[in-house]
């Protein structure tokens, strides 16, 4: 592990980000900031952490104000989350803690970057790397993919075994403040061997994670017997949070291929969410999934259905043409922080899609936008007559649901993939509809290209937090 600098200040004062109920973050002044990451497909230029200017007010709205260079290559920088967040106010050995600090995980590489954001949040600087082999040699997993900050540390998924042996994957948890990887999380996996995910229900001592697949089985891209054969990742496995014991595994049928992101109800009382499966190997469809307990036990079943849709085969990419249709490819879903609207990207098709699901059971269609796509690639409104690589992909929603972000890469080999042509990096802002439903660009606000200075970017992350990033403690 490398330090650069002292990365912790005991006297942090309580921080004003770190919300009670769900209620006070939705209430919370908006994000004035969003951090990007971006990588370089080929590694051979550094991977880098973007700030970028989210205020309306500013002058430099919509642009990219600084940047921040990784000293190492190969990263693949990919998901990243803050060493704490509101789920600290559950432990009193945490009242001190602050949303401070980026940990950003190199998918690629296994290593682990740590930026601190004070005293400049638009200027973040990196503090602290954590190499693989403390990874390996403490938890015994490699390929870190999601990381979310829990009461008693950060919970950060590997999808491979120590030095990316293809698993089991799991969980490895990290100290709050010195960074430093702590153990394995499990204490006893059960049937457990694929990792994408984890997300818990806090107060009901309840985790969840998903699965998507060993390291060899996505690094080089999608493999199509694997995914013919039904190989991925199917189930959703539950967990005694503290513990880490298994208590369940869901199996959501082997024809839907890859369970990713977990979404549960921000209610810190509730015991349901949403969860995602990217292809349907019968009829090329995705879907969403709702969880909810029944009993001791947890049920889950599918409440949104994407079809694949009809194409010209000379239009496909060559993984695409033997079946002659777009696969929606749902790779990202995000509840907003009051439980009333889910997003769907679509990343196959570039749609965005928003839903009212104030009834759980029984979501219903609000809006939709296309960005981008396989086919037909639409373009952005500040530049009408230029279509957009990509699709969208990655996507953060603030804290009041009003703004949502979107990227457009999801992870090199698989862009390759499915948008040969390659994929120019772009951030998309897009205002919402939280009376009624709705979605409109923002035709203000659009990083691209060179601003990015030509990285492809994934995950976005909002000062003072966003849809994603909290659990909470308190109801009211």
């Amino acid at each position: 592990m490398r330090t650069t600098e002292h990365v912790h200040d005991r006297d942090d004062h309580n921080d004003p980000t770190l919300y009670r109920t769900p209620a006070d973050a939705v209430a919370a002044p908006p994000e004035t900031l969003a951090y990007v990451v971006g990588f370089d497909p080929t590694a051979q230029r550094a991977d880098a952490l973007f700030t970028v200017d989210t205020d309306p007010a500013s002058p430099a709205y919509g642009r990219v104000v600084s940047h921040a260079e990784l000293p190492d290559l190969g990263n693949e920088l990919h998901h990243f989350g803050w060493n704490a967040c509101s789920s600290a106010l559950a432990h009193a050995g945490h009242h001190h803690a602050s949303r401070r600090y980026l940990i950003v995980p190199g998918l690629r590489s296994s290593r682990l970057h740590v930026f601190d954001t004070a005293p400049d949040p638009s200027r973040p600087h990196l503090v602290k790397v954590i190499e693989p082999g403390e990874l390996a040699a403490k938890a015994g997993y490699s390929r870190p993919h999601t990381l979310h900050c829990g009461p008693d540390g950060v919970f950060l998924s590997g999808l491979g075994g120590a030095d990316g042996a293809d698993g089991p994957g799991g969980v490895a948890l990290l100290d709050h403040e010195s960074f430093e990887v702590l153990r394995a999380w499990e204490s006893d996996r059960g049937p457990q061997r694929f990792a994408y995910d984890v997300w818990w229900h806090l107060r009901q001592n309840i985790a969840m994670t998903s699965e998507w697949g060993s390291p060899s089985m996505i690094e080089d891209g999608l493999v199509p017997e694997l995914l013919l054969g039904r190989r991925y990742g199917h189930c959703l496995h539950f967990w005694e949070l503290d513990s880490g014991r298994h208590l369940q595994r869901v199996d959501l049928g082997d024809e839907n291929q890859m369970v990713l992101e977990l979404r549960p109800s921000h209610d810190p009382e509730a015991t349901w969410g949403f969860t995602n499966t990217v292809v349907n190997v019968e009829d090329l469809s995705a879907s969403v999934w709702l969880w909810d307990r029944e009993g001791e036990d947890f049920a889950v079943r599918k409440v949104i259905t994407i079809p694949a849709e009809p194409a010209q085969t000379e239009d496909l990419p060559p993984a695409l043409r033997p079946f002659g249709a777009v696969p929606p490819l749902i790779t990202d879903i995000d509840l907003s922080v009051d439980d009333h609207w889910l997003y769907v990207s679509a990343w196959g098709t570039g749609d965005l899609l928003q839903y009212d699901v104030s009834d759980p059971l029984h979501p219903r269609q609000t809006a939709a936008v296309r960005l981008g796509g396989i086919v037909g690639p639409q373009p952005h409104p500040a530049e009408p007559d230029v279509p957009l690589t990509g699709g969208a992909q990655m996507v953060e929603l603030s804290r009041d649901g009003r703004r949502v972000y979107l990227t457009n890469s999801l992870y090199a080999s698989w862009d390759d993939q499915f948008y040969p042509a390659g994929i120019d990096p772009w951030m998309v802002k897009l205002d919402a509809d939280t009376s009624h439903g709705g979605l409109s660009v923002d035709s203000r606000f659009f990083p691209r290209g060179a601003d990015f200075l030509g990285l492809r970017v994934h995950q976005t992350r909002l000062q003072g937090g966003d849809a994603s990033s909290d659990s909470y403690c308190y109801r009211r």
